[in-house]
């Protein structure tokens, strides 16, 4: 019976994860894994179990290897049609919505590069942000209510997919902390950014 093997669905029941978590661990070498010849995974029942005993489950993963399935995670939410019921986004045309969905990937990548570097550079990379956003805004007339708007939708929906993805895997709370931290740092930069920038905008109007 220890020597049962189990598919990845089987493996996150018995770890009490999402399967795409199982999928992240197996592909970062961090869980024990198996190979069908047709390349499916399969898992041993005995070091699982094992696994799950002497391993504090995702404390080995480090940030920057979990924001694939974050940015995963808010495509789908913002694929949903969360943007449809925004006000300042009923006020685009699809030319500017279509701007707007590619502000929303330069802020994701920004973070994984703010995470992956350790911070190296922020200043530079947050003030880039927040003057895209802002001369995005002023660009198509939203005012800067709907531009600070705007930024914090984008915000918000990444915290939340950040929420999600680590508590499925079940990531320690110091390193979620730690995460939230590096955040809100991050992006209260990028909104003060984008509020100095639109001033100046203004101004020079």
């Amino acid at each position: 019976m220890t020597d049962e093997w189990l598919s990845l669905s089987d493996a996150a029941k018995i770890l009490g994860v999402h399967p795409s978590t199982v999928r992240l661990w197996s592909d970062k070498g961090v869980l024990p894994t198996h190979k069908t010849q047709g390349g499916h995974r399969r898992y041993k029942r005995s070091e699982i179990s094992l696994w799950a005993e002497s391993t504090h489950k995702s404390s080995m993963i480090e940030p920057e290897g979990m924001m694939n399935e974050v940015v995963r995670n808010v495509r789908m939410q913002i694929s949903e049609g969360r943007l449809q019921a925004e006000s300042w986004y009923q006020k685009l045309d699809e030319d500017a919505r279509t701007q707007y969905r590619m502000s929303a990937r330069s802020l994701f990548h920004g973070l994984m590069n703010y995470v992956a570097t350790g911070g190296a550079e922020a200043e530079s990379e947050s003030y880039a942000l927040g003057y895209e956003y802002a001369s995005r805004a002023h660009r198509y007339s939203l005012d800067y209510v709907d531009a600070a708007k705007a930024f914090l939708f984008f915000r918000n929906t990444l915290i939340e997919s950040v929420i999600k993805v680590y508590g499925e895997a079940n990531v320690p709370s110091g390193q979620t902390a730690e995460m939230f931290q590096k955040m809100h740092t991050f992006t209260d930069e990028i909104l003060i950014s984008l509020l100095q920038t639109y001033q100046l905008l203004n101004a020079n109007r």
